[in-house]
């Protein structure tokens, strides 16, 4: 998949605000234009027989520059006219609270049919029962596609990682991509990961897929922060091997937070 990835100018970038790609009949990946942010986080809107979820609105609140509201509507409707049915809803949950994850919740507030959860630890843990048991593996019903949540504090104190069994993605927010993974925790970090790992274990996860990519093709090297031309990025997707790969560098680096450089990611302790 060739994702935009920004121009030389961003005065003059053609880009769409929202890049669309319908990975199947019901799922779809969506990316932010770097010229809009230049965090171009990726969203995930995936549709069950009773209700659609998208995870993360992305990094720009205004419904100008930042089409969201509207792009989802037309996404929404396009699979009501292949799979019609009354009564649809759609859901609107979060990786982590950060803000170019947050910033376009209220395109939703007023939607019909929609209930927006919001991203901080007390609201998030209420919805998934993170609140009353932090290691359950809460489970999210579509109709007939059933995601299954993990509590994965590190990065931000109320991330949430989903597993879609339907297309076996492993969704990480920014726990876990191609690029600088921040860890504000290092000890609930590790411990989200060798969980992570273990969850792993017993399913066919096809590809963890995270919300940016700031890792270029050259191993190591990852573009400087508010680049807004990335041309020969990293692949979105990685592997449930790299998520063994920042386990064991966590377990060798010990208790004491330390900048380490691999491949396809940084670990690094910063906020």
């Amino acid at each position: 998949m060739r994702w935009i990835h920004g121009s030389e100018s961003a005065k003059h970038n053609t880009d769409p605000d929202i890049q669309v790609h319908r990975y199947d009949e019901h799922t779809v990946i969506l990316r932010q234009n770097m010229a809009v942010n230049y965090e171009a986080p990726f969203l995930f809107l995936l549709f069950g027989n009773e209700r659609a979820v998208l995870i993360d609105t992305g990094a720009t609140a205004s419904a100008e520059f930042f089409p969201l509201r509207e792009t989802v509507d037309g996404l929404v409707g396009e699979w009501l006219e292949r799979n019609p049915r009354d009564g649809y809803e759609l859901l609107v949950l979060h990786t982590h609270g950060h803000g170019d994850h947050v910033a376009g919740d209220g395109q939703f507030a007023d939607r019909p049919g929609t209930r927006l959860v919001r991203a901080d630890r007390e609201s998030a843990w209420a919805f998934f029962g993170f609140d009353a048991d932090p290691d359950a593996v809460a489970r999210v019903d579509l109709g007939g596609r059933v995601l299954e949540c993990l509590a994965t504090p590190g990065h931000h104190e109320a991330a949430v990682t989903f597993f879609d069994p339907w297309t076996g993605f492993l969704l990480t927010g920014d726990t876990v991509y191609p690029g600088r993974l921040y860890i504000q925790d290092w000890a609930a970090f590790g411990r989200s990961i060798g969980r992570l790992v273990e969850f792993c274990e017993g399913r066919a996860v096809s590809h963890v897929l995270g919300c940016h990519i700031e890792m270029s093709v050259k191993p190591g090297v990852d573009y400087p922060i508010r680049y807004t031309y990335q041309p020969y990025e990293a692949p979105l997707q990685l592997t449930v091997d790299h998520l063994r790969e920042i386990r064991a560098a966590m377990e060798e680096i010990g208790g004491v937070p330390e900048r380490r450089v691999f491949p396809l990611f940084v670990l690094s302790p910063d906020s």
